[in-house]
């Protein structure tokens, strides 16, 4: 075992000495040590649950055979972040929870890892820790909140981000927003609708990291528990087999995810976070590969914000299993790849049943081609991506002039105070992984522009990121960004932009000769940050296009 480097041999009687203290017993210790990686805290409320699944899962791991040693996990909760500077720490937060799942993997001789992630950048830390430090390891998440309900209607946070912008815009009275932020989130799990969350966890399982269900499942349900169960006593059969994260990541799981993601209208994160843990698996994934798979998958899953079901509704047609069949029987995903199941793709979901029109069939999709779309031009030499499921027909070709912004919070003002108008294109800019620092998330401006009813004029550009709950023409992770000196820092108020979705072009309509004049005089700004890990995070974090990893002086990136 791995573990025997810290618990075997007379040179190791202080180290048992140690681990006795920590009241683990002599047979304990002749067992697998196995990480239990818990990001459970009491501020996230997809989180506040996690320590019932970490029971469930040492629960499993000891019915197999294990010794289960847990250690917690930072997390950042976007939705609180959001919005202010709180949002700087989020994507950064990523490596963070990397670096640490490492660190305690390594420093104490792990022989397997189960994770427990369940919200935003948690799912893809883990993941990237995982394929780093390739032990034996299995996630299992911790489900999806249920909807709220209001006046009949399901809701959920969207709901209560876009009511801002219809209060300001006199929809909604004092009490009846009020009567909103109590009712969208009824409690624990990760927002209830497609944001970034869920769809990663939704991904965990198409990668093959997860057991059916862990994307679906809900929260509160005691299917999620015997889910965590069965995942720890998985861990000890991955540890016998000797199956390692980078056995089952590899370039066709890869591809496999990013179909389900287009099946399913996954956040435009996933953009980010699968180059960013196929980095670490030291598997190649450009950009132009979301692209080729989006043309040949169809669109058969329509969630919350795109459309109006929520993750309880995927999970009663019969989960991402079900959407993998559907895919699989139309050669759209490779089903000879292993998993951590310890049976192939084709052997998981061969008895999985569409069970309701939540998944459309192959041959009725909501769109012939993926939810997500990868965009070109010359303001986005290194492309920059949307969630096309979630603009509206008649914005998917828009031409309109810039009015630009020098960071979210000056864009916000203006929107709030109605100085953006039908037709324009919102540029907000210097909100990358190096100027922002650490790319935040714009859904306060798309859910304002959506709650004033502008999200069928106007079309918001960033080098930013945004929200798996945005809706909208909003195109984000424009590469490269305003502060390595990007074409979006050129841009000026009232210069025509040009979107065509179905072209997949983003053009900035100015003469090269104006740009190169503009370029000329462009002077990068001093950074926002020069103190802590955000300092350092800006210092060595790349371009959104390279899944804004961190730079490794040792591998030329």
């Amino acid at each position: 075992m791995r573990s025997d480097q810290v618990k075997r041999g007379f040179e190791r009687a202080p180290h048992r000495s140690l681990f006795y203290a920590a009241g683990l017993t002599p047979e304990e210790l002749e067992r697998p040590l196995i990480g239990v990686a818990n990001s459970y805290n009491e501020l996230i409320p997809g989180h506040v649950h996690l320590d019932k699944i970490a029971d469930a899962v040492k629960a499993g791991i000891r019915l197999a055979g294990g010794t289960p040693l847990e250690f917690d996990v930072i997390g950042v909760c976007d939705g609180i972040a959001m919005g202010h500077a709180g949002m700087n720490q989020s994507l950064p937060s990523r490596e963070l929870i990397a670096d640490s799942v490492e660190a305690m993997a390594n420093g104490h001789g792990l022989d397997g890892l189960v994770l427990i992630p369940n919200c935003d950048k948690i799912i893809p830390g883990m993941l990237m820790a995982a394929a780093r430090v390739n032990l034996p390891a299995i996630f299992v998440s911790g489900g999806p909140m249920l909807a709220g309900r209001q006046d009949g209607v399901n809701i959920d946070l969207n709901s209560v981000f876009e009511g801002v912008g219809q209060y300001k815009a006199g929809k909604l009275t004092d009490e009846e927003l009020c009567e909103l932020e109590l009712a969208a989130c009824p409690g624990c799990g990760s927002c209830s609708g497609l944001f970034t969350a869920n769809t990663m966890n939704c991904l965990s399982e198409a990668l093959g990291m997860a057991l059916a269900g862990n994307g679906t499942i809900p929260a509160i349900s005691a299917a999620r528990i015997r889910l965590a169960k069965h995942a720890g006593m998985q861990v000890m059969e991955l540890v016998k087999r000797g199956i390692r994260p980078r056995d089952v990541m590899t370039a066709a799981a890869f591809e496999n995810a990013i179909a389900v993601d287009m099946a399913i209208g996954g956040s435009t994160n996933t953009v980010l976070h699968l180059p960013a843990i196929a980095h670490e698996a030291e598997v190649p994934l450009p950009l132009t590969l979301f692209d080729q798979v989006s043309s040949r998958t169809p669109y058969l899953v329509k969630l919350r914000p795109s459309g109006s079901h929520h993750m309880q509704d995927l999970d009663e047609a019969g989960g991402i299993a079900a959407v993998m069949a559907e895919l699989l029987g139309h050669g759209l995903l490779r089903g000879d790849l292993p998993t951590v199941t310890g049976h192939t793709v084709a052997e998981n979901v061969q008895n999985a049943r569409r069970l309701t029109d939540v998944i459309h069939p192959f041959e009725d999709p909501y769109r012939p081609d993926g939810g997500i779309a990868i965009l070109h031009g010359n303001l986005a030499p290194e492309r920059a991506v949307v969630k096309a499921a979630a603009v509206r027909p008649e914005m998917r070709h828009h031409r309109g002039p810039a009015r630009v912004f020098d960071g979210e919070e000056a864009a916000m003002r203006a929107i709030l105070q109605g100085e953006v108008k039908a037709g324009d294109v919102v540029v907000i800019r210097y909100e990358g992984p190096r100027g922002g620092p650490g790319m935040r998330e714009m859904l306060m401006p798309t859910s304002s522009l959506a709650g004033m009813g502008l999200d069928d004029s106007v079309a918001l550009i960033t080098d930013g990121r945004f929200s798996g709950a945005t809706r909208g023409n909003a195109i984000g992770h424009v590469s490269p960004e305003a502060a390595a000196g990007g074409p979006i820092a050129l841009v000026q108020e009232g210069d025509p932009i040009e979107i065509d979705l179905d072209s997949k072009k983003l053009e900035l309509l100015v003469s090269d000769e104006e740009l190169a004049r503009r370029r000329a005089s462009w002077q990068p700004p001093a950074p926002r940050v020069t103190r802590g890990y955000l300092a350092r995070y800006a210092s060595l974090v790349t371009s959104a296009s390279q899944g804004a990893v961190l730079r490794n002086p040792f591998d030329g990136s």
